[in-house]
């Protein structure tokens, strides 16, 4: 009988890529309707208008971060399956650095998966330390690129022999016609915030002005929650006025909204370039990014760890951090020149970066683990 899944995560109804990443693997791990989640729930946190697959296991109990001790009930829930699969990324897990999920992973009597969205180049003391112990405690850790691995490896005190590179799972986005239209359409999507560069692409957009007919940029995408609590929406609002600026207002639409499965693949399939203009160089693993590789659009990113690793031979164009006139010559490049862009698309490694091969992965490494205890028995191709 297939093993069932515990994973602790945010998860929707909460409005993040986090949830969203948990929900599409627990969705393909679930096949036999056996498989739950605690879900990660912090007062801050934005819920509503998201739905879940027919699939999705079920939330079988609620860690309210802001309540001490939750750890207990939560480990207790997790004990109820066969394997747990833990998400970690800064900020989810209440303590100093996060270290609350240390004492839940202390407690689990099922082999435990940590999957690491982030590995700091530079983490501070305390992080370097709480993810240490997390690796570990865990059975199996997963990376979602290679350059994660790399960092988790040459940067922390942690056993290579635990540590398994599994990507990020990419959706289906069809294969039909896109949608016609008279302007070249140039998309950002993601939660808001300051870091993501936004204000560059603004800056490029307005040195295309000359390209007949000229580009329109959608970005998409609600103000990042914990964003909003601290700052309201001033780094929209400085956005919007960059743009008046710029004289670019009339050729940029904000949306203003967590899009649903069906809204975000047709917004996708409409757009002639993704545009990644992020600020950060620690971005090892990008949802977004794979997610527009996946669905065969030509991808403008700077120069992040994931996008380097991705891009470099394949569907895409890197340009240096804060530099608007290469962004606007990248995306001139990809609008101009006949033929770049059927060359540019396509997911590099095809099918296996699709979501139910990256969860038969995921399924191999459990199997290892409740086989003999060691994620070694559960290497899979790359």
């Amino acid at each position: 009988m297939p093993a069932t899944y515990g994973f602790l995560s945010t998860y929707p109804p909460t409005q993040c890529g986090l949830a969203t990443f948990n929900a599409a693997l627990a969705t393909h791990l679930n096949t036999n309707g056996g498989s739950g989640v605690v879900r990660l729930l912090s007062c801050d946190s934005v819920s509503g208008g998201i739905e879940l697959d027919r699939g999705a296991p079920r939330t079988v109990h609620t860690w309210h971060t802001d309540t001490p001790g939750g750890w207990r009930a939560a480990a207790n829930a997790l004990n109820r399956f066969d394997v747990a699969i833990l998400q970690h990324e800064y900020g989810i897990y209440p303590g100093d650095a996060g270290n609350e999920v240390l004492p839940l992973l202390r407690a689990l009597r099922a082999p435990s998966i940590v999957v690491l969205h982030t590995v700091l180049s530079t983490p501070d003391p305390l992080q370097r330390q709480v993810l240490e112990q997390i690796a570990a405690t865990a059975d199996g850790v997963v990376t979602m690129t290679d350059t994660a691995r790399q960092r988790l490896t040459g940067g922390y005190d942690v056993d290579p022999r635990k540590i398994s590179v599994i990507p990020h799972g990419a959706g289906s986005r069809g294969t039909g016609p896109r949608e016609e239209h008279d302007r070249p359409h140039l998309l950002t999507w993601g939660l808001l915030g300051p870091g993501k560069g936004i204000e560059w692409a603004l800056r490029a957009l307005a040195q295309l002005g000359d390209l007949s007919p000229a580009p329109v940029y959608t970005v998409a995408g609600r103000t990042h929650p914990k964003v909003l609590e601290q700052f309201g929406d001033a780094y929209r609002d400085s956005l919007r006025a960059l743009a008046a600026s710029l004289g670019v207002s009339d050729a940029v639409r904000w949306n203003d909204a967590y899009l649903e499965e069906d809204d975000l693949t047709r917004l996708i399939r409409s757009a002639d370039v993704v545009v990644l203009p992020y600020d950060s160089t620690e971005q090892v693993t990008s949802g977004v990014l794979i997610e527009a590789v996946g669905a065969g659009i030509p991808v403008v990113a700077t120069e992040f760890p994931h996008a380097v690793e991705l891009l470099a031979d394949g569907p895409g164009l890197l340009v240096p951090h804060q530099d608007p006139e290469a962004m606007a010559a990248a995306i001139r490049h990809v609008l101009a020149e006949p033929g770049l862009t059927g060359r540019l698309t396509g997911l590099t490694g095809g099918p296996t970066l699709r979501w139910p091969a990256v969860a038969a992965r995921y399924q191999a490494l459990a199997n290892g683990l409740l086989a003999t205890g060691s994620p070694l028995a559960a290497s899979v191709p790359a």
